[in-house]
C-alpha cells in the first residue's frame, strides 16, 4: 500500500466467534505500535459499540442509512452521539433508487442483488416513488439531482455523519461531491422528512379531511395538533400539505398513534 500506517482500520463484519474486545484489544496494540491512526466497525449493535469503544476509542461506525432505511436512528445514532462517535453511512443513495433512474418497470438481472430485496419489487417501487418525485422537485430549485439532495439530507442532520457513496463512473463521483455545495434550509428538510413519514405510514389514497377524522378532530384541530407536535409554523404546515396533496399521494395509514392518546397519525419523524 505505501503507507506507514493505516488511517481508519475497520473491522468490516462483527465475528461472533471472537469477542469484540480481544478485536478492539488487538487494534488497540497496532495503535500503539504506529500501523493504525483509527479504528471502526461496520455493521455493529449498541452493545458491541459499547463494549468495544471501552477498550479501545472508535472513531467511525459505519452501517447503511439513508432516506429509505432509517433504522439507525433508533439507537445506533443516538449513542454514537453519546460516545462523540463518527457515524459513516453506506447506501446513502438507496443502492440507486434516490437517485430517481430507478421505477416500477427497472428489470433487475439476476445476477444484481437488487433483485432479491423487498424494497426492489415493483409494488413497492411504485409505493415509494411519491418520495423521488418530491426530491425530484427540490432538486429542480435547487439546480441540483435527486441524487445530490439526498446526500445533502444525510450531510445535513449531524455534523459527524459523513456518506460514502460509491461508484465506478467518474460523472458520478463529481456529482456526488456536488451534494456538499447544496445548502438545504430547514423547510427543506421538514418536507422530506414529512414526505418520507406520509411514505412509512401511509397505504392508501386519503384527503386531509379523513386523515382529521381519524383522530376524531375537526380539520382545523388536525391542522393545530400536527403543527404542534412537528414544531411546523402554520404557514408551513399549510405549504406541506399542498406539496403532499398535490406532488404525492396522502395515504391511509397501516398501523397508527399520537403520543398525545389519540388514535391516529403517528407524530414521530
Amino acid at each position: 500500500m505505501k503507507v506507514d500506517a493505516i488511517d481508519l482500520l475497520y473491522q468490516h463484519r462483527v465475528d461472533p466467534n471472537v469477542n469484540i474486545e480481544d478485536v478492539a484489544g488487538a487494534v488497540k496494540e497496532l495503535i500503539q505500535t504506529g500501523k493504525v491512526k483509527h479504528f471502526g466497525l461496520s455493521e455493529a449493535g449498541v452493545k458491541t459499540i459499547r463494549r468495544a469503544h471501552a477498550v479501545q476509542p472508535l472513531t467511525a461506525v459505519q452501517s447503511e442509512y439513508s432516506l429509505w432505511w432509517r433504522k439507525p436512528e433508533q439507537e445506533v445514532i443516538p449513542t454514537l452521539e453519546e460516545l462523540g462517535i463518527g457515524f459513516v453511512p453506506y447506501s446513502p443513495l438507496g443502492k440507486g433508487f434516490l437517485t430517481g433512474a430507478i421505477d416500477e418497470n427497472k428489470k433487475f438481472d439476476s445476477s444484481d442483488f437488487r433483485s432479491t430485496l423487498p424494497r426492489f419489487t415493483p409494488e413497492a417501487l411504485k409505493a415509494n416513488q411519491a418520495l423521488i418525485d418530491l426530491l425530484g422537485g427540490i432538486a429542480k430549485r435547487k439546480k441540483a439531482t435527486p441524487a445530490q439532495i439526498a446526500l445533502a439530507w444525510l450531510l445535513a442532520q449531524k455534523p459527524w455523519i459523513v456518506p460514502i457513496p460509491g461508484t465506478t463512473k467518474l460523472n458520478r463521483l463529481e456529482e456526488n461531491i456536488g451534494a456538499v455545495t447544496v445548502e438545504l434550509t430547514h423547510d427543506d428538510v421538514r418536507d422530506i422528512d414529512a414526505a418520507a413519514w406520509l411514505r412509512a405510514n401511509f397505504s392508501q389514497p386519503m384527503k386531509v379531511e379523513e386523515l382529521a377524522g381519524l383522530v376524531h378532530m375537526s380539520v382545523s384541530s388536525f391542522h393545530e395538533h400536527f403543527k404542534s407536535v412537528t414544531s411546523m409554523s402554520p404557514l408551513h404546515y399549510q405549504k406541506v400539505l399542498t406539496e403532499v396533496r398535490h406532488g404525492m399521494k396522502v395515504e391511509r395509514p397501516k398501523s397508527f398513534r399520537i403520543s398525545s392518546g389519540y388514535r391516529g397519525v403517528c407524530t414521530t419523524f
